[in-house]
C-alpha cells in the first residue's frame, strides 16, 4: 500500500501539497533548498530534508529520503530567467541517477503545458509537444528522461497557469498596456485542483500516464483579466485592438476528466 510519499520542492505548490497529504494520513518526506524552512516543514508534520539540485551534484541526503518512500513527486520548476542559464535537464539527470540507485519506481513528474508551444486549437494529452522556450524544451527532455525508463512508472502532469493564494497573473498584467492576444483563451488551474489531481493519481494508482491540468473554462484573456482586475480594485490591462488572426490554444484535461473526475475550484472564484 502506497502511504509514504517524497516531495522534492516544497515551495508554492509543494508545501500545500505536502500538508494536504499529511492531512490525508500519508507519511510525507519533503525537501527544501532553504535550511530556515525546515522547521516549517517539521511543524506541519512533514519529515524535512535540505536538498539542493545542481547540474553537477546534489547537495543533501537524497538517498536517505529515497530510502523512506514509495512514491517520489518531483516538483522542481526550471529557473532559466534573469540570465540564469543553468541546465534543468542536467539537474534532473542527476536526480534520475540517484533514483536508479534506490528502490523507488513510482514517480509523479510535475511539468507544464509550455511543452505544447504555440500550437493552435484544442490540445489534449495526445497532441505532439512543440516547445518554443528554453524552459519548455528542457521540461520535455526531462519528462522523457523518466518516461522512457522502462524500470520506472512515471506519471507526468502538465499544469497550465497556476493561480491561488498570493499568485495571480493579474497583479502584473494590470500595469500593462497595448497587450496583444487579448482574444486568446486562458488556460489556468487553481492550486487546490493541482493538489486534488496529485492526490487522485496516488489514490487510483494512475501510473505511466500523462495528464493535462487545466480548468475547463476558457474565457478570452481580455474578458478574464478585465474581470479579475475589477474584482481586486486594479486597473484592467489594456489590449491592443485588432482582428483575431488565429484560433488560439484551448488545453483540455481529457485524461483526468475522461476518468470521471472533476475539478472543484473555479478559476473565476
Amino acid at each position: 500500500m502506497i502511504r509514504k510519499i517524497g516531495v522534492i520542492g516544497c515551495g508554492w505548490l509543494g508545501l500545500p501539497l505536502a500538508k494536504n497529504l499529511v492531512k490525508h494520513k500519508y507519511e510525507v518526506h519533503g525537501s527544501s533548498t532553504s535550511p530556515e524552512k525546515l522547521p516549517v516543514l517539521q511543524n506541519a508534520g512533514i519529515i524535512p530534508y535540505h536538498l539542493v539540485l545542481k547540474p553537477d551534484r546534489i547537495e543533501g541526503k537524497v538517498q536517505e529520503l529515497l530510502s523512506q518512500i514509495h512514491v517520489l513527486i518531483i516538483n522542481v520548476p526550471p529557473k532559466l530567467r534573469s540570465g540564469n542559464s543553468e541546465s534543468y535537464l542536467e539537474k534532473m539527470t542527476r536526480l534520475h541517477a540517484q533514483i536508479k540507485k534506490s528502490g523507488v519506481t513510482r514517480i509523479i513528474f510535475v511539468s507544464s503545458t509550455s511543452v505544447y508551444g504555440n500550437v493552435n486549437g484544442t490540445v489534449t494529452e495526445k497532441t505532439q509537444p512543440r516547445p518554443i522556450t528554453e524552459s519548455g524544451n528542457q521540461l520535455l527532455a526531462s519528462e522523457s528522461l523518466f518516461t522512457n525508463d522502462s524500470n520506472l512508472l512515471t506519471t507526468v502532469i502538465r499544469f497550465g497557469g497556476l493561480i491561488g493564494p498570493n499568485r495571480h497573473p493579474i497583479t502584473m498584467l494590470s500595469k500593462k498596456t497595448n497587450l496583444s492576444n487579448g482574444s486568446d483563451p486562458v488556460n489556468l488551474i487553481h492550486l487546490d485542483d493541482c493538489i486534488l489531481m496529485i492526490r487522485t493519481i496516488l489514490k487510483n494508482n494512475y501510473w505511466g500516464e500523462i495528464f493535462n491540468g487545466v480548468y475547463p473554462l476558457h474565457p478570452s484573456k481580455e474578458e478574464y483579466y478585465t474581470q479579475e482586475a475589477r474584482k481586486r480594485g486594479l486597473n484592467p490591462p489594456q489590449y491592443a485592438p485588432g482582428t483575431k488572426e488565429k484560433e488560439g490554444k484551448v488545453i483540455e484535461s481529457k485524461s483526468f476528466l475522461g476518468k470521471s473526475h472533476e475539478f472543484h475550484t473555479s478559476i473565476m472564484s
